[in-house]
């Protein structure tokens, strides 16, 4: 386990588990009509690395955390949301 001092994963949210997509470049239409390069595009999660506080620990964690993630701890708080996702 991390250090509970800096705590974050490659592209991934440990809280939310959102991740990296893999997708097509093109709708269909366009598909059908013009030139089309082959290939597919990699969507990357909208990873944030915040300090928030705990307060029940009186100490502050660093964490990587998808932007829904962090509206998550807004919600429920930072001591349940880190603990319930096994960062704490």
């Amino acid at each position: 386990m991390a250090p509970l001092n800096e705590i974050h994963m490659a592209k991934q949210c440990p809280v939310t588990g959102k991740k990296t997509q893999i997708g097509g470049r093109y709708s269909n239409r366009t598909r059908a009509t013009q030139f089309n390069p082959c290939g597919k595009t990699r969507r990357q999660p909208n990873l944030q690395k915040k300090r928030i506080y705990i307060p029940e620990l009186q100490k502050t964690v660093t964490v990587t955390v998808s932007t829904k993630a962090l509206r998550t701890i807004a919600k429920n708080g930072a001591y349940v949301t880190l603990k319930g996702a096994g960062l704490i």
